[in-house]
């Protein structure tokens, strides 16, 4: 051994130029480890993926509702409120202690990093309005739901979104770094001068201040968000004319509280559950009960019984929520019984929500989708027709993101679903890099000034993984957008245009129009039961949404150049332009 040693000593002694070379080769791969490091447990990219053109594969899922069980360094905690209502939120609170607490993502790490110097809010009317600033008491909080700490990178952002996530109606910031939620802001409006400190993660903007709340009311996205536990709240409704058939079920309860009443639905496995003061209600939506015309919440807004801050309805004014019990009058699938006489297509661009359209679609038919393509983990999770081939005739409806002109005339009719391109950009690069409901990794978004030049080039010589993704997926993919929708419209036979913001909207009307072109009688109850079944188990969760704008402005001015292209080209078809809110931002 020590002769073996001597050799290699006099062997570099003699060419020290070979000596220098092994120590620069030894402290570059020492850097690529590091820089490699960054980009463990992220999903391989594969050549399909990489490239426009084939990635019309798997399903983009994004806008499916999935929540997992994530965790977070710093989480939440229960202060009153919480406590005494862990037992509604289930094992989703509970810690590996035993202590209730919420479980988070990941907010450190890349994500904080990516966060520094690039604070771009969108605009608040659209998540939050702000109400004022309010006293809060250690012993007695304003707001009485779960709060989290983060002393070094908090921003208005993080705490709406993790409230808003949570179904809580106000979100409120104090001392800089403390965030709390609640249903009911219980504390007193003081002068805004009191609310002085700066958000620790957020330079510029109040976040509270010495037992001072700066409180917002949530702008909730879809009401249903709202939770009671493991209910979810649905609004406040008018007494239907014909209470016994519209809601079987009926028991007296003097005590009467939220939970009472929707164990006693739950038990009876009825999805809704109705309070009106004293009384609880057990049914399922239905014609005479659509839960479509919600009434003003102050309609109900009658202390429970036993329950100091919760509203239990009154006799003429019902609240109204959705059990965990699963309505199956709409949950039967099958295949179609003999071979369809024609092919439709569900088209959409990647990231257009086409995977949650086939699961309202399966839902509303009772029939499988089909696909262009194969997805072994789509068909783990239910969408039996993915297996079939396009065009074997026994599925309601073939799912594709193909755009060339002979692809899209092999279909006789199509479903043409269109969704902002800032959105669908979004979350089809989210898709690629992450899975179905996954997230890409902060490395992805950031663009190459986030590492040397030079060891870009090297890194990008030897690692699969490659820096600052984004910029070039826009540059590929938002043209690709304009001209999905162009040619469809050019090409395609019996086009039905639907926009997933109408669809997510309206579902009820959006969705008959999608079933009535399918050649399916709509029947108003199976719709109804597919209302409360919308989701499915495919939604990112809200938690790791970016808190900047990943759009420079040159992207924007391109991409708003596609969408006065594709809003002409709708308008010149006789058809309703883009919503509005496709616009920038």
């Amino acid at each position: 051994m020590a002769k073996l040693w001597f050799k290699f000593q006099r062997y570099f002694r003699r060419k020290p130029v070979r000596f220098f070379t092994f120590l620069a080769l030894y402290l570059t791969a020492g850097s690529l480890v590091f820089l490699h490091s960054g980009f463990v447990g992220q999903p391989a990219v594969s050549g399909n993926q990489a490239n426009p053109a084939a990635a019309g594969g798997p399903a983009e899922g994004a806008e499916l509702s999935f929540l997992g069980d994530m965790h977070l360094g710093r989480g939440f905690r229960d202060t009153g409120e919480a406590s005494s209502i862990a037992r509604r939120y289930g094992p989703w609170f509970k810690g590996k202690d035993g202590n209730e607490r919420a479980k988070l993502g990941d907010y450190g790490g890349a994500w904080s990093r990516a966060l520094k110097g690039r604070v771009v809010r969108e605009k608040e009317e659209e998540r939050a309005k702000y109400i004022g600033c309010y006293l809060d008491d250690t012993q007695s909080r304003a707001l009485r739901g779960v709060s989290f700490f983060d002393y070094k990178k908090m921003t208005i952002f993080r705490c709406q979104d993790n409230c808003a996530e949570r179904g809580y109606l106000y979100a409120g910031l104090e001392f800089g770094a403390e965030c709390y939620c609640g249903h009911k802001i219980q504390a007193t409006n003081v002068s805004e001068a009191e609310c002085d400190m700066e958000c620790k993660g957020e330079r510029g903007s109040v976040c509270g201040g010495a037992n001072r709340l700066s409180v917002y009311r949530l702008q909730l996205a879809q009401e249903s968000a709202r939770r009671y536990g493991s209910a979810v709240f649905r609004g406040c409704f008018r007494r239907p004319d014909n209470l016994s058939l519209a809601l079987p079920v009926t028991a007296a309860m003097l005590n009467m509280s939220v939970d009472k009443c929707v164990d006693f639905c739950t038990e009876k496995e009825y999805p809704l559950a109705a309070l009106a003061g004293t009384a609880c209600h057990c049914g399922f939506p239905t014609t005479r009960f659509p839960l479509h015309d919600r009434e003003d919440e102050q309609l109900c807004a009658q202390k429970c019984s036993a329950e100091e801050f919760e509203s239990c309805g009154t006799p003429s004014y019902f609240i109204v929520y959705q059990t965990q019990v699963q309505d199956n009058r709409c949950m039967d699938r099958r295949f179609l019984p003999g071979k369809s006489k024609q092919l439709i297509a569900l088209a959409s661009f990647p990231g257009a929500g086409n995977t949650w359209a086939r699961h309202l679609i399966e839902l509303a038919t009772g029939f499988y989708t089909g696909s262009y393509y194969f997805d072994g983990s789509l068909y783990n999770k239910g969408f039996k027709g993915e297996r079939d081939h396009w065009r074997s005739g026994r599925t309601i409806c073939i799912k594709t993101h193909e755009s060339g002109q002979k692809e899209i005339e092999a279909f006789d009719a199509a479903i043409l679903l269109i969704r902002n391109p800032y959105k669908a950009l979004m979350a089809e690069f989210n898709r690629k890099y992450g899975g179905h409901i996954g997230f890409a990794a902060h490395a992805h978004w950031k663009g190459k000034g986030a590492v040397p030049g030079s060891l870009q080039i090297l890194f990008r010589s030897i690692c699969t993984a490659s820096v600052g993704e984004w910029p070039e997926f826009v540059r590929n993919y938002a043209p690709w957008w304009a001209t999905h929708t162009l040619d469809w419209l050019k090409f395609g036979k019996k086009v039905l245009v639907v926009h997933f913001e109408d669809l997510k909207q309206d579902l009820f009307v959006q969705l008959g129009r999608m079933v009535s072109l399918l050649g399916v009688a709509v029947r108003e109850d199976r719709l109804l039961c597919v209302e409360s079944q919308k989701d499915g188990n495919f939604k990112r969760s809200g938690l790791r949404k970016l808190e900047y704008d990943p759009y420079t402005a040159d992207m924007q001015k391109t991409i708003s150049a596609y969408i006065k292209m594709v809003d002409a080209a709708l308008k010149g078809r006789n058809l309703t332009g883009v919503p509005d809110d496709y616009y920038p931002r």
